[in-house]
């Protein structure tokens, strides 16, 4: 069962946040912390790693951006154990990546405590800069216009994500301990939330007093959320699958992909170590090129970008979690997330997976069963 803790954020809820932290370091609970923080010289938040506690003044963990999926981060700090723990505050869509990356033998839970944070989604990176420099405290104005502080009604103007808009687990369920602003007044308390057993160590080293209750309103407030989330997604989603019910509608969508395979890379569960779209198999010679368009009479170069996309459905459709980071890094702003949630709804759903939901749960594609799919191959119980 979890346990909460309230923590005061009177003095501004980053400062609250960051005095945590700096106990934890003081009291070599952990050694690092990966966190979002706020760069030199500039309004961008990236994920940094912070030893020092007085480096913390500048973090911003709950700022509405994600330039980077943090998985992959948390995978690289702990694929080969450096014996030392660490802290790595990760929005619910990265916990469940890193919990993929963690059964594909690319990240360990070992040495690490997941602070997760409950998410009311994000800006794409350039609206954020925008936004950032237009407001002085985004963070602060963005959290109480959706708490529902009628002041902050007008500040914030522009629009989520479609993925974040669409998200059905906006609540991390997988943490240690999770910053919880749900249902909370962000500018007075927010409270921390024991998932685990190192979470609870966590709390208890920090003195928090902690009850089994939940915090009146929570609940009520994260139902809502769900809710709203998951009316968008199923009109969203009905819409886009009306457009690409069939080969030329998908054709149109990806019709100005230019292979540039930034989709690929932003991907936190794009696992492979050697993509086969940048090996040999896909570089074709003059006389190849010119075969093609004699039997068609023309062709589009480059030619595999359908192909491309098809095989990333494939290949990985089983484990999306849904963070949009394939549309937001896409050059020409091709709806990649809505296309690949359209296919994970259906493959997830046919698999019964849930990416993230349980590190000891087998991937559907790397899991044998001798009973599966008995609709499909007429076996006989």
């Amino acid at each position: 069962m979890s346990k909460f803790a309230t923590v005061k954020t009177n003095n501004g809820i980053n400062r609250s946040i960051a005095e945590l932290f700096r106990q934890m370091l003081e009291k070599q609970v952990i050694k690092a912390v990966l966190i979002p923080a706020k760069q030199p010289s500039s309004q961008m938040v990236m994920q940094t790693l912070i030893t020092n506690p007085n480096a913390l003044d500048t973090i911003d963990p709950f700022a509405p951006v994600s330039a980077v999926s943090s998985a992959k981060s948390a995978a690289a700090l702990t694929n080969r154990s450096s014996g030392e723990p660490i802290a790595a505050v990760m929005r619910n869509c990265e916990i469940r990546a890193f919990i993929e990356l963690v059964k594909l033998h690319q990240g360990s839970t070992d040495d690490l405590i997941v602070i997760g944070t409950d998410c009311l989604g994000r800006y794409e990176n350039r609206e954020f800069l925008k936004l950032a420099g237009e407001q002085k405290e985004l963070t602060t104005a963005f959290l109480a216009q959706a708490a529902g502080d009628k002041r902050y009604e007008k500040v914030v103007g522009a629009e989520i994500t479609t993925a974040c808009k669409s998200c059905l687990y906006p609540i991390p369920k997988r943490a240690d301990v999770n910053l919880c602003i749900v249902g909370a007044k962000p500018g007075e308390a927010i409270w921390l939330e024991a998932q685990s057993e190192k979470g609870e160590e966590a709390l208890g080293a920090l003195g928090l007093e902690t009850t089994d209750e939940v915090p009146a309103g929570r609940q009520k407030a994260v139902d809502k959320l769900i809710a709203d989330n998951s009316a968008f997604r199923e009109k969203n989603l009905a819409a886009f699958a009306k457009k690409t019910e069939n080969i030329d509608g998908l054709s149109a969508i990806l019709s100005s992909c230019i292979n540039c395979y930034n989709c690929r890379v932003a991907c936190p569960v794009c696992y492979c170590r050697e993509c086969v779209f940048v090996t040999d198999t896909f570089r074709h010679d003059g006389e190849q090129y010119l075969k093609w368009s004699e039997k068609r009479g023309k062709i589009k170069v480059p030619t595999d970008t359908v192909f491309y996309h098809l095989t990333r459905m494939i290949h990985m459709s089983t484990l999306c979690v849904g963070c949009g980071q394939c549309s937001s890094a896409c050059p020409n702003d091709i709806p990649l997330s809505e296309l690949f949630a359209t296919v994970a709804d259906r493959t997830q759903k046919r698999f019964e997976y849930l990416p993230g939901r349980d590190l000891q749960e087998g991937q559907p594609l790397a899991t044998f069963h001798t009973d599966e799919f008995n609709d499909v191959t007429g076996q006989v119980k």
